[in-house]
């Protein structure tokens, strides 16, 4: 059987689904034709069939394989919740990882360990139950050097260093999805801010070729007034010139009325008068 597709928190891809059972792939395996199967749920199949269930192409359990690397990569990137979710866990984390959690899940069902105890409690809740169960005997502390409380003969059972090993391996593990979540979180806020740079960039561009364009104008418009101002300036000197010139005239003009009034034989006759011709 597969993990309930209820238990992840987006939609997931046809393909992660067994064909068996209709649920997320569990331990996958694939046939030769491709179609991909829970391991349980193939193996269930073939002992009463010879033939893929999709397509009915032979097949039989030596002929499966594992599934393809890409597939496997985003099986194990699925985001699932704890099982004990309706205890009250609401861990979430990559499908690679689900296992070791639950292992370690506080909110986890079990059996006092008591043998003459039925009550079924949460792992969290174990220390409690047992300071009052009254059939429980008292717990041990380990005398090896692991310091951890034994309980209802488990000593007989408990290594120190497989324990040790079990709990840095769990660790491990946890840290290593903690590390993951937390490198696609920076992922993603460097996703946005990089978008949110072009974005910036892109206005800026605009804005430049918007500043561009006005200096363009503004230029075009200096050099016209410039170009007015020199026809300006040369219209002002022209008309100077001319000024100077006839200024220069005039005086010229009276120097010779003046000349010519004081010449005896320039007076006019008839008494003054002036012949018009």
């Amino acid at each position: 059987m597969g993990y309930d597709i209820d238990r992840f928190l987006h939609v997931i891809n046809e393909g992660l689904l067994c064909c068996i059972c209709q649920d997320v792939l569990q331990d996958p395996v694939q046939a030769p034709c491709e179609h991909a199967f829970c391991r349980l749920c193939i193996q269930g199949w073939l002992r009463d069939e010879k033939s893929c269930p999709e397509d009915r192409r032979p097949l039989i359990v030596e002929e499966l394989r594992p599934l393809f690397r890409y597939m496997k990569n985003d099986l194990d990137k699925l985001k699932i919740r704890c099982k004990n979710i309706r205890q009250g866990c609401q861990y979430t984390c990559n499908l690679e990882y689900i296992k070791a959690h639950e292992r370690e899940c506080m909110f986890e069902t079990m059996s006092c360990p008591n043998m003459e105890c039925s009550q079924t409690i949460l792992k969290m809740d174990l220390s409690d139950h047992l300071r009052e169960c009254a059939q429980n005997q008292k717990p041990k502390v380990c005398n090896k050097g692991c310091g951890l409380s034994l309980i209802n003969g488990e000593d007989r059972e408990h290594n120190c260093l497989t324990e040790l090993r079990s709990t840095i391996q769990i660790l491990r593990k946890e840290m290593t999805c903690q590390l993951d979540t937390q490198r696609k979180e920076m992922e993603a806020r460097l996703d946005m801010q990089r978008g949110f740079m072009v974005q910036r960039e892109a206005a800026m561009q605009t804005e430049i070729v918007n500043l561009r364009n006005e200096i363009s104008r503004i230029s075009q418009k200096v050099k016209l007034l410039l170009d007015l101002e020199e026809r300006r300036k040369s219209d002002f000197d022209k008309m100077e010139t001319e000024r100077k010139e006839l200024f220069e005239l005039l005086r010229t003009l009276q120097k010779q009325l003046r000349a010519s009034s004081s010449c005896p034989h320039c007076k006019p006759r008839n008494g003054g008068k002036v012949t018009t011709i």
